[in-house]
C-alpha cells in the first residue's frame, strides 16, 4: 500500500488481518499525517486533529476494536465564542488591543452557525433585533421544491440575509472547514438540511429538524492522552500482524510492470497462504528520506503481497496490489503517469491548495483558570486586531489537559490561514509566530498574557490541503475513484475524497481495503 496517515493505517490493518504482506511506507518520520501528537512542555499533545464525530457510532466502534473504549473521553459542553467587529447592536472596547471587536458566545441552538431559534436572546445579541426579524422572514418565505440547494453561504444570504451570514456562518465555516461558506457545498457540510429544509418549509424549522433528531450528549469526543494515541494503536496492531513500516521513505514513481513480464499470469488464489504466488503488478520507485521540513502528508501507503525483504528500503520494492493514501496534490502526481485518464485528473477543476499553520502555546496563566472564553473562539474575516482565524482553550475543552498541565497552567492553540489567501504566517520565524500567537490569544481570551508566561511554543505546517467540502468535489472525487477503481488492483483513499474527520475517513479506507482484499482472495 502507498501512505502512513489513518486512511493508510486502516486500510493496511484490513488488508493484514487476511493475512496478505502489507508495506506501509511513509514519507515523514512519524505516522498518523494530521493525526499526530507532539512533546510540549512536558505534555503530550495534539499537533492535529483532537476529536472526532460521534455521528453513526464509526470511529467510536473502531475505536473499540482496538481496545481503546475506556479512552474515549467527551469535551467540555460550555462551547465556543465568536470575534466579531463591533457593531451598534453588538458594541466592544474603544480602546486597547480588540477596540473595534466584540467577543460574544456562539448561539447554542444551530447548524454551523444558522439559528434555529433567530429571535432567541443569543442570536439577537450577536445581529441585532434587525438582523433577527429579517431571518425570521424565513419562516414565510417558499422553499424551493425542485432542485437542490448547493452554496451554503448562497442559502443563507438568500433567506436569513447578510447579518446571519457574516457574523454567524461565516466564522464558522471558516474556522472549522479553512473555507468561505460561499464556497461550501450544503450535503457536505451540513447532511439531510436539504431534504429538511423541504419538509419543515424554512430554513430555520430545518435546522431545528437535525438539532431535534440528533443523538443526546457531545456531537465530538477524544481520545485520553490525546488522538495520536489512535495511531499509536494501530501501529502496534499492524506489527502484531507483521506488517512492515517504512518511515522518512517517499514514494518517487509509481509504474505498471508489463504483464508478459511477469513469470505467470495465474489469477490470484483465494487461499491467503498462496497469495505469494500471485503475479507481481506494480513497481514502487523509493527516494532518498524526506527532507527536513518537507511538508506533512507527502506519504503513500503500499499494500503488498510480494515486497522484497531487505535490511534497508531499496531502490525499488514490487508490489502486487497498491492502495494510494496520501494527500491529494501528492496522490495526483503519484498516479498520473500511469496512463492518459490518470493524468487528466489533475486537470479536474482542483480549488488552490490551503496552507494551514497550527501554532500551540503552553502558558503560566492563572487568569484562564475562568475559562474566560468557553472552549475556543471563532474569528471573522473582517475582526480587527487579530490574524488568526481561530484558537481553541485546549485546557478548558478537555479535561484530561487540565488535569496533567496542573492549576494555573494553559494550552491554547490557535490557526492561521484561510482558503484563497496567503497565510499570514508565511514570512515569520518561530520567534516572531511566537509573539503574533500570543498577542491573538491575549486579545481572543480578554486577559493579559506576556512572553515571560510562555513555557513552551510549537507551530504545525499543512500546506497542500485539498478541502473535500467544497462545491463540484464530491463530483472530483466520483470521477478519480471512477478512474483509479477501474482497474481491480489498485485503489485510493484519503480525506481530500471522503471528507474531513475520522467518521469519513475510516470507513473510506476500509472500502478501499476491501477492494483489494477482496481481488487478492478472489473473492466476487
Amino acid at each position: 500500500m502507498i501512505g502512513g496517515g489513518v486512511a493508510g493505517l486502516v486500510a493496511a490493518r484490513e488488508c493484514a488481518h487476511v493475512g496478505l504482506s502489507v508495506t506501509v511506507i511513509e514519507a515523514t518520520d512519524a505516522l498518523g499525517g494530521p493525526v499526530a501528537g507532539h512533546e510540549l512542555a512536558g505534555l503530550h499533545l495534539d499537533s492535529g486533529a483532537e476529536s472526532f464525530a460521534v455521528r453513526g457510532g464509526t470511529v467510536s466502534a473502531f475505536v473499540d476494536g482496538l481496545g481503546l473504549t475506556d479512552q474515549i473521553v467527551a469535551p467540555n459542553p460550555a462551547g465556543a465564542w465568536l470575534h466579531l467587529p463591533s457593531t451598534p447592536y453588538c458594541k466592544g472596547p474603544t480602546t486597547g488591543p480588540a477596540a473595534g471587536s466584540v467577543s460574544v458566545p456562539l448561539p447554542k441552538a444551530g447548524v454551523l452557525g444558522i439559528p434555529g431559534s433567530p429571535l432567541a436572546d443569543d442570536v439577537r445579541r450577536v445581529i441585532g433585533w434587525r438582523g433577527a426579524l429579517t431571518a425570521y422572514l424565513d419562516r414565510i418565505k417558499p422553499v424551493l421544491t425542485i432542485g437542490r440547494e448547493h452554496s451554503l453561504g448562497e442559502l443563507v444570504l438568500k433567506r436569513m440575509g447578510p447579518r446571519v451570514l457574516e457574523r454567524l456562518v461565516e466564522p464558522v465555516a471558516s474556522g472549522v472547514y479553512t473555507a468561505s461558506s460561499n464556497d461550501l457545498d450544503i450535503d457536505v457540510v451540513a447532511p439531510g438540511l436539504n431534504n429538511a429544509l423541504t419538509t419543515a418549509g424554512s430554513l430555520s424549522g430545518a435546522v431545528s429538524m437535525l438539532r431535534g433528531g440528533a443523538a443526546a450528549g457531545s456531537s465530538v469526543g477524544g481520545l485520553l492522552g490525546g488522538m495520536s494515541t489512535l495511531v499509536a494503536a494501530l501501529r502496534a496492531d499492524l506489527e502484531l500482524y507483521g506488517v512492515e513500516i517504512l518511515t522518512g521513505t517517499r514514494v518517487e514513481h509509481l509504474a505498471r510492470i508489463d504483464p508478459a513480464a511477469s513469470a505467470t499470469t495465474a489469477a490470484p488464489a483465494a487461499d491467503p497462504a498462496a497469495v505469494s504466488a500471485s503475479p507481481v503488478a506494480w513497481t514502487v520507485t523509493l527516494a532518498a528520506p524526506a527532507a527536513a521540513g518537507e511538508p506533512a502528508g507527502a506519504s503513500v501507503d503500499v499494500a503488498s503481497a510480494d515486497a522484497t525483504d531487505a535490511a534497508g528500503p531499496p531502490a525499488a520494492r514490487t508490489a502486487r496490489y497498491v492502495i494510494v493514501a496520501t494527500q491529494g496534490a501528492q496522490a495526483l502526481k503519484l498516479i498520473a503517469p500511469l496512463d492518459g485518464a490518470h493524468a487528466a485528473l489533475s486537470d479536474l477543476d482542483w480549488p488552490a491548495p490551503t496552507a494551514v499553520t497550527l501554532t500551540s502555546l503552553v502558558l503560566d496563566a492563572p487568569a484562564l483558570d475562568a475559562h474566560p472564553r468557553g472552549t475556543g473562539v471563532l474569528v471573522a474575516v473582517d475582526a480587527p486586531g487579530v490574524t488568526a482565524k481561530a484558537l481553541t482553550h485546549v485546557t478548558a475543552k478537555w479535561p484530561w489537559v487540565a488535569a496533567a498541565a496542573g492549576p494555573g497552567v494553559h494550552v491554547v492553540r490557535l490557526s492561521y490561514g484561510r482558503a484563497d489567501e496567503p497565510n499570514p504566517t508565511d514570512n515569520l520565524d518561530d520567534e516572531t509566530l511566537q509573539a503574533l500567537a500570543l498577542t491573538d490569544a491575549a486579545t481572543l481570551l480578554g486577559v493579559t498574557l506576556e512572553a515571560g508566561q510562555v513555557r513552551g511554543f510549537a507551530r504545525t505546517e499543512w500546506r497542500d490541503a485539498l478541502s473535500p467540502a467544497t462545491i463540484g468535489a464530491r463530483e472530483r472525487a466520483f470521477r478519480v475513484r471512477e478512474v483509479v477503481n477501474a482497474a481491480p488492483d489498485l485503489a485510493i483513499a484519503g480525506a481530500w475524497l471522503s471528507g474531513t474527520g475520522l467518521a469519513s475517513v475510516i470507513p473510506d479506507a476500509m472500502a478501499a481495503a476491501a477492494r483489494i482484499r477482496h481481488a487478492a482472495l478472489g473473492l466476487a
